[in-house]
């Protein structure tokens, strides 16, 4: 009789998740060091820091669903032990919403705050388009002024040029929700289907330009792949209000400004946003903000369904090239606006509040194509062993190091083969090896090899003279090791 033979243990592939991945050492380093100086920016202008729960109930995130009926569509969701909903966080809006109407009592009028971390989205990735991203959010709630938005726009702009983006390179183009109310109430649509296909239309500008726009909102047209796309059914008379409204930009506020009050006609909720808009703009200028950082530009349409009153866009405005070698300009890297209502999901009572979020991760994609960060990584300063019965000398060299404040390390593989600890060193893309053998310590000295240098000097240098003119590495006194370990890195720094 065959024996059974056993069965191969199941081992699980080690891959992440569809639509998720994996940062390391640099990239991270990158991040936070990006939102670190996003953070020096919004705590100048006094916004507090706000850390709240990944994971919220399906019922406070309610109307960010796509589909109510079922939790799981767009977001991560589970039901707890008790049969509740809960939900990995699709924003960082949402859950203000439900701080400011847990804590309003306690919290000040208006509540300023700042967010920062990965939310997560149950939507179909693509590439670069992944599940869990990080988001940079700053509100303001509690306050309808439009001083509030202007303020946002300002730190917007602020916070760009602090982590690289020079002037120039980018541009806060600012709309209001309610000009396009105006627009939509001369043109009799206050309500309905046919609205709401107008909205949608409305919010393809960005994509289809004018013409697609017109036709979209009147007989229909051919989308790139062929397939016509059904019209609203509007005549060309009746979609002209719209149209007006998306080209009115002039080339000057003031042109721009005259241009929104012919569209929205009588309409006092018309007036209403472009008096705000004209507000904005003064309070800017105010404060140093010319239209070649901040514009009035009506053909941002972001959110439609979503926001209450202006509304703001940064787009960066230099040029990269797509996959395919094309010019294009960069795009789109933050957005926001003023929405009324969201708190008011909890409370009952309209709470006004305006803000902002930054795509983390195509801000630092752009600082990348500016070349204002890199993905080199600066390692540690590997100590390393010759004798491993005096790993208590080495320990001491590396605090000393670490105390100075010099990222270092003791290396901690087998230390029998030196050239493996050089070979680690090299991965690590360590500046600097330390090494002291049983004749370096009698003798009160260490010697430092510049693997920096080295690196450079094999590729470039071809004699053994040159070589001895630039040694790459030297012996220096033990009690010397801070000082000159510095000066190797400062060099290693200016190489790069």
């Amino acid at each position: 009789m065959a024996r059974d033979k056993k069965k191969k243990p199941v081992r699980p592939k080690a891959l992440p998740p569809k639509g998720f991945r994996d940062y390391f050492g640099a990239e991270v380093a990158e991040r936070n060091a990006m939102l670190s100086q996003i953070a020096e920016v919004y705590h100048r202008y006094g916004f507090d820091a706000l850390e709240s729960s990944a994971v919220e109930t399906v019922e406070a995130l309610g109307s960010f669903l796509p589909d109510v009926e079922r939790p799981n569509a767009g977001v991560f969701a589970w039901q707890d032990e008790d049969e509740a909903w809960m939900a990995l966080r699709y924003d960082l809006t949402a859950p203000l919403a439900r701080v400011y109407a847990q804590h309003r009592n306690e919290l000040p009028t208006p509540y300023r705050r700042y967010a920062m971390g990965p939310v997560w989205r149950n939507e179909k990735p693509g590439p670069g388009r992944y599940r869990q991203f990080y988001q940079c959010d700053a509100d303001t709630v509690g306050t309808a002024s439009v001083a509030a938005d202007a303020e946002i726009c300002a730190m917007l702009s602020d916070t760009l040029e602090k982590v690289g983006i020079p002037r120039g390179d980018y541009i806060i183009r600012v709309n209001n929700r309610k000009v396009l109310n105006g627009v939509l109430e001369v043109m009799g649509l206050n309500e309905g289907a046919q609205r709401d296909a107008v909205l949608r239309t409305i919010d393809k500008f960005d994509k289809v330009g004018e013409r697609g726009v017109r036709e979209l909102l009147t007989k229909g047209r051919l989308d790139a792949s062929g397939a016509y796309i059904d019209g609203v059914g509007l005549s060309v008379d009746q979609a002209e209000p719209v149209i007006a409204f998306l080209t009115s930009k002039a080339t000057d506020t003031a042109g721009t400004l005259a241009n929104l009050r012919n569209a929205v006609g009588g309409s006092t909720i018309g007036l209403d946003g472009i008096n705000e808009l004209e507000t904005i703009g003064e309070l800017l200028a105010a404060g140093g903000y010319g239209p070649d950082r901040i514009v009035i530009d009506p053909s941002v349409v972001r959110g439609l369904g979503y926001y209450t009153g202006p509304v703001y866009e940064a787009e960066l405005t230099f040029e990269i090239l797509d996959a395919k070698g094309r010019k294009r300009q960069f795009g789109s890297v933050a957005g926001g606006g003023r929405y009324d209502d969201l708190v008011k999901r909890f409370t009952g009572q309209e709470v006004p509040a305006t803000g902002v979020s930054i795509g983390v991760d195509r801000l630092l994609a752009a600082l990348r194509e500016k070349g204002r960060i890199s993905s080199k990584p600066k390692g540690p300063v590997v100590v390393t062993v010759m004798d491993r019965d005096r790993m208590g000398d080495y320990q001491a060299m590396v605090a000393e190091l670490r105390n100075a404040g010099i990222r270092a390390e003791v290396y901690l593989g087998n230390p029998k083969n030196f050239g493996n600890q050089l070979k680690y060193a090299d991965k690590r893309e360590s500046p600097v090896a330390v090494i002291e053998g049983g004749n370096e310590k009698e003798a009160g000295v260490v010697l430092l090899k510049d693997l920096a240098l080295g690196t450079r000097l094999s590729a470039e240098i071809e004699t053994a003279e040159e070589w001895k003119a630039q040694p790459a590495q030297i012996e220096i006194k033990r009690s010397d090791l801070v000082e000159e370990v510095r000066k190797m890195i400062a060099r290693a720094e200016g190489l790069d």
